[in-house]
């Protein structure tokens, strides 16, 4: 009998092998939050492709993330940038954000991608009320409890048309109707809202199957 887990990392390298092979910096960038001891949650690189292409297809010249951790992510997506591009990442952790600037720098994306400190909510709240430009893409990948409360944040930032990604969206326990998670109240808050189109779609990692919810905003009109 084949091994579930042995043949998704397996998908998961062809695909990688075929469209997300990483380069020097994004090799570096891995190694540098290794040894800085950070915890390897980032995205794969499959994940990172994905993301890099959903922001080619929204067009997107802002890009929101929340969640920087060291910085993998925001690499991927910033280089489906403009060169007037921008990406504003917020991350709770001083000592991630020191690691994620250095990354970011050496990918020479220093001009591109902003990187802010402080507890996400509040810095979404402040961003709100300062009359923060609109986002073509948020991008949430952060503490999963604290999902549902992006939500609204995410919403009253990106513009109509816009993306919200989330990431995680697919652990074991949403299958378990007795189960609550934080992503699972957030799959069923997408999915209700009536100005967002939601899907999930499952995807490999190294640990096996996961998954990136993915909505888009509606217009007024729509």
């Amino acid at each position: 009998m084949s091994n579930p887990e042995k043949s998704m990392q397996t998908y998961d390298h062809y695909i990688s092998e075929l469209f997300a092979v990483e380069d020097d910096i994004l090799l570096a960038t891995r190694a540098a939050m290794q040894e800085a001891g950070l915890r390897p949650i980032n995205v794969s690189a499959s994940g990172g492709q994905l993301l890099h292409l959903l922001a080619l297809l929204s067009g997107a010249r802002r890009i929101l993330e929340i969640g920087t951790l060291g910085g993998y992510s925001a690499i991927w997506l910033a280089r489906a940038l403009p060169t007037d591009g921008k990406l504003i990442s917020l991350e709770i952790d001083e000592h991630h954000a020191a690691v994620a600037r250095h990354n970011i720098a050496q990918a020479g994306l220093a001009t591109q991608v902003e990187v802010r400190v402080g507890p996400a909510l509040a810095t979404l709240t402040a961003m709100q009320q300062a009359g923060e430009a609109p986002f073509d893409l948020v991008f949430i990948d952060a503490d999963k409890e604290g999902y549902v409360a992006y939500l609204p944040k995410a919403l009253a930032l990106v513009r109509d048309g816009g993306l919200i990604l989330a990431d995680n969206t697919l652990p074991d326990e949403v299958l378990d109707a007795t189960a609550d998670s934080g992503t699972k109240r957030y799959n069923a808050a997408v999915a209700a809202h009536p100005a967002l189109v939601s899907t999930i779609v499952p995807v490999l990692r190294r640990q096996g199957l996961d998954g990136l919810t993915i909505s888009v905003k509606r217009g007024l009109g729509a």
